[in-house]
């Protein structure tokens, strides 16, 4: 499942943030998500929860930015634009 593999990555990504930062907890990420990522908000947010359950990043508040440009070099990915943390 494609969902599944990007949340995958997208989780790694914040735990890497997150030792990075030596924080306690993450609570926020602000997303930007490819045209062709085949995620809405809703989708992304269901994805998200279920996906931080258990992990440093559940409870986040999410900010999502879609983009609309299919053509885009990223337009199949999910990528940070940034990380609020508690420390």
């Amino acid at each position: 499942m494609h969902e599944a593999s990007l949340m995958k990555n997208l989780m790694r990504r914040l735990g890497e943030i997150a030792a990075a930062e030596k924080a306690k907890r993450i609570t926020g990420v602000s997303v930007w998500l490819g045209a062709l990522s085949h995620m809405s908000p809703t989708h992304f947010t269901e994805h998200f929860e279920e996906s931080s359950a258990g992990t440093i990043a559940e409870g986040a508040t999410l900010d999502i930015i879609v983009s609309d440009d299919a053509d885009d070099d990223n337009a199949q990915e999910i990528l940070v634009r940034s990380v609020t943390v508690d420390t």
